[in-house]
Order: C-alpha cells, then sequence, then structure tokens
C-alpha cells in the first residue's frame, strides 16, 4: 500500500468548495438556484456550475427539469444510511468505556431503555476488590437507578407518564423516589444538569453516576452509568467522576453524530 503523506499542506481547493455547496443546500433545506449558489459561496457562475455538474453526475446532487435549480441527491441518502448503520453504541462506546474503567477504577455500565426497563448490554468490570456484581442483559427499574432516570428525563411527557403509570414506583431502599411529583422534579434537573445521581435509590451502599448518549439526531439513545459504593464515589472524587462522565458522553455522542444545539431538549422536549 502506497504510503499516504504526513502532512497535509493545504485542502485541496476544489473539492473544498464542492464540499461547501453541499453543506450549503443541506442549511437551506429547498431548491436553489445556480445564481443563488454563486453568489453565496462566492464563485463565479461558471465555477460554480462545472462543480454542481459533477457532483449531478455521482447522484449527490440533482437538478429539477422544470425551474433548473439544485437540491441534494439520493447518493447522500444511501451514504448516509450506510454510515448509520455501522454507528454500533456498544462499538463506539466501548473504548470510551475501557478509558473511565482505567482511569476511575470503578465499574462502567452501558444501557438503554427497553419496555420502560433499564437492560444492560455492555458492562466493563472495576478491578477493585470491593465492586458492583451486575451482568450484561440484566433488567432493573429505571425510576430508582441513574441510567434509568437519565433515559426517562429525554422521554416526551406523554411517554413518560404512561410508563410511570404501568411500572410505579415502588420502594428498594429508604432513598428510592417513590413520588411522582418528586421523581418529576429530579427528572427536570437531571435535564438541566446533564447527568443523574443514584444515591443509594435500588441498593444501600451503593451510588451511581450517569450520563445520557445521544444520536446524529439528538435523540438519547442509551445511558452510561460508573457505579461504586458510596463511600468511594463521594466529595471531591465524586465531582471529578461527574466531569469525567460528562465528557465522555459527549465524546461518544459526538462519535455517533450529535452536534450540540441539535435535537430536543429534556423532559417533555425530546
Amino acid at each position: 500500500m502506497q504510503k499516504e503523506p504526513s502532512v497535509i499542506r493545504s485542502p485541496i481547493k476544489s473539492v473544498s468548495k464542492a464540499l461547501k455547496i453541499i453543506d450549503f443546500l443541506a442549511e437551506a433545506r429547498r431548491d436553489v438556484s445556480l445564481g443563488e449558489i454563486a453568489k453565496e459561496m462566492n464563485l463565479a457562475k461558471s465555477t460554480a456550475y462545472g462543480l454542481l455538474a459533477t457532483l449531478r453526475d455521482f447522484d449527490y446532487v440533482e437538478q429539477s427539469p422544470f425551474d433548473g435549480k439544485y437540491r441534494l441527491g439520493i447518493r447522500l441518502f444511501e451514504v448516509g444510511n450506510v454510515v448509520a448503520n455501522t454507528w454500533d453504541v456498544r462499538q463506539i462506546a466501548g473504548p470510551h468505556i475501557e478509558y473511565l474503567v482505567d482511569n476511575l477504577g470503578e465499574t462502567v455500565h452501558l444501557v438503554i431503555l427497553d419496555k420502560g426497563e433499564v437492560l444492560y448490554i455492555d458492562k466493563r468490570e472495576s478491578k477493585q476488590s470491593l465492586r458492583i456484581v451486575s451482568q450484561v442483559g440484566n433488567r432493573l427499574p429505571a425510576h430508582c437507578t441513574g441510567v434509568g432516570k437519565v433515559l426517562l428525563a429525554h422521554l416526551p411527557a406523554g411517554e413518560l407518564k404512561r410508563l410511570l403509570a404501568v411500572k410505579g414506583l415502588k420502594r428498594y431502599t429508604k432513598n428510592t423516589i417513590t413520588e411522582e411529583k418528586v421523581l418529576l422534579e429530579e427528572l427536570k434537573k437531571i435535564g438541566r444538569q446533564g447527568y443523574s445521581i443514584d444515591d443509594e435509590e435500588i441498593m444501600d451502599g451503593l451510588r451511581c453516576v450517569a450520563v445520557p448518549i445521544r444520536n446524529f439526531s439528538g435523540k438519547v439513545i442509551a445511558g452510561m452509568s460508573v457505579s461504586g459504593p458510596t463511600a468511594r464515589l463521594d466529595g471531591e472524587r465524586l465531582e471529578s467522576i461527574i466531569e469525567h462522565m460528562l465528557k465522555t458522553g459527549q465524546d461518544i455522542s459526538a462519535s455517533l453524530g450529535y452536534r450540540s444545539g441539535v435535537g430536543g431538549n429534556a423532559h417533555g422536549c425530546s
């Protein structure tokens, strides 16, 4: 295989211009004339036409047979589907989870919300002698787990209400939230701060910090948590873990195509 140059001195201008045209058409969300594209891109009409003609030949751009205006082509849809299908959250999150385990020394879980319950789809074990006993494939209630609450916090209001009516708010410890009004306030807080804490709500002596993971559209599709004994997840170390989790959740979401500002907000607005 031919070795690639170690340094790219500058972008290839024609490629950059073509990609900027694609970005402009994507943001416009309508058919756009040659003149408008040339003006927006600060290009001569002949240059803009040449770029558009090439993009059209490869189906990245389509031209209306009626008014000659341009829009994004079917090839982008096909490529987008290929990319989306390769974005498996477990595969993408794996290296990040390993990093957390190595640097925080606590157990990390990756979960989804399934049938109103938390379903564990990945787990990396802490090497500490005192650690959390859990298993991939296990299910737990959502209202009293860190990952569950962070997923509930980003459900549409109607869906959340129906789920709570069906599942109820069973008590597991003295810290379990069993009043709907209190839980809803907690979920709003989680939405604002971007993370959730399970403070001995499902098991005495257990504390968890959880963050949401978003896909390219901004939808929360999974949650990730660090879990450990309350004595180890406390004070300054707890604050440090929260910072690590927020950053890692954002990094995984970015790898799944999420851009900040895209998609809905928390609880009732997703």
